[in-house]
């Protein structure tokens, strides 16, 4: 597949009914961060970006805005998946959303 132009429509939703994040390009699912809420907190355990959209930075997006939406919906994140580790490491603004007696667990402390 060929790179999106830079005017690419680039879109993440919640999809509820599939426990995932989504994000698009121009209508195209290219990737999913799945989640699942229990009680005040949303782990995050997996994301995937296909292959043929792989090397656009549509990970950091997905991550962010998922971040974004669970701020937002005032719930904690276990972040379990290891870009979204990475992500965190990266972007100190959102490691609060993470409970701090849970830092460790995550290497995030």
């Amino acid at each position: 597949m060929s790179q999106p132009s830079s005017d690419a429509q680039v879109d993440v939703a919640k999809s509820a009914e599939r426990g995932r994040f989504e994000i698009t390009v121009d209508g195209q699912l290219a990737g999913f961060l799945v989640y699942s809420d229990e009680a005040a907190e949303r782990s995050l355990p997996h994301t995937e970006i296909d292959d043929a959209f792989q090397g656009r930075g549509l990970a950091s997006r997905l991550i962010h805005d998922a971040l974004e939406i669970t701020k937002s919906e005032g719930l904690a994140v276990l972040p379990y998946c290891p870009a979204v580790r990475n992500y965190l490491r990266k972007h100190a603004e959102y490691l609060p959303l993470v409970p701090a007696d849970r830092l460790a667990e995550f290497e995030l402390s």
